[in-house]
């Protein structure tokens, strides 16, 4: 595990977290500017989520709200968490149907661009699709596979989780959209993702498990489902074996330079 800078926020004794003033400003600026730039872009679902949970805009949210929300549609909780946790407690969570969400918010400095995921991104850019079924079966599958997985496997759910929960986008009837949370809680990246300049391949789980990606970057490459339900479909499908042929077949050159030293 990386260190970090930021430190989660306690709750008190009536479970509330107490955040300054200056970061529910912050909480403000994030959800109007990316409100206006993921409007066309995001898939439909996705904006269906964000109408459920009814985010408030002048301050950041309690976990309960958000809990209220995703519970009565799809049975799922957030759980708070510090900034950075073990792959072994990220599964143990999915596994139990809980999101894991760092209760800290980014510094202004750092406005546009965290490689710790903060609560912006964790509410922001995942919660909505969670009020879907078929992103929150596969998201909870995930979770119990990667309980099981060795070391290895591991790293090759990684580049899965990231080129579809985090990266991916999705065919629908209004054109390309985006319901990776990575890209809807990114500014620059909601905007870059659906240009011609990064190469986008139909998705392929054994495909997008032997491609390479690095945190700190625009992605040079995306996968795009033909439907939000490809994910349901993937979830009832045997990823392991899957995960064990990408591992036979071995990993793709990088479209990327390496990161410099």
């Amino acid at each position: 595990m990386k260190s970090t800078q930021y430190q989660a926020r306690e709750p008190d004794k009536r479970g509330v977290i107490h955040y300054p003033e200056g970061e529910h400003q912050v909480w403000n600026t994030l959800i109007t500017r990316q409100l206006k730039v993921i409007e066309g872009r995001a898939c439909q679902e996705y904006v269906d989520g964000i109408e459920q949970l009814n985010l408030p805009h002048e301050r950041i949210p309690q976990l309960a709200e958000i809990n209220q929300v995703l519970n009565a549609s799809t049975g799922w909780n957030v759980a708070r968490v510090p900034a950075l946790i073990p792959f072994q407690t990220f599964f143990e969570l999915l596994a139990s149907k809980q999101f894991p969400v760092a209760t800290f918010i980014r510094s202004p400095q750092e406005l546009d661009y965290l490689q710790e995921p903060d609560i912006f991104h964790e509410v922001f850019g995942h919660c909505p699709l969670l009020t879907n079924p078929w992103f929150a079966e596969f998201t909870h599958t995930y979770g119990k596979l990667g309980l099981n997985a060795s070391k290895e496997q591991r790293v090759y759910l990684a580049r899965l989780y990231w080129l579809t929960i985090e990266f991916g986008l999705v065919d629908t009837s209004q054109g390309r959209r985006i319901y990776g949370g990575g890209i809807l809680s990114s500014p620059k990246e909601t905007l870059y993702c659906l240009t011609d300049a990064p190469e986008q391949l139909l998705f392929d789980p054994i495909e997008a498990m032997r491609t390479p990606y690095r945190i700190d970057i625009l992605q040079p490459l995306y996968f795009v489902l033909p439907n939000l339900k490809r994910l349901f479909e993937l979830a009832h499908q045997d990823i392991m074996a899957m995960v064990q042929q990408a591992m036979t077949m071995g990993l793709h050159a990088p479209k990327f330079a390496p990161k410099a030293a």
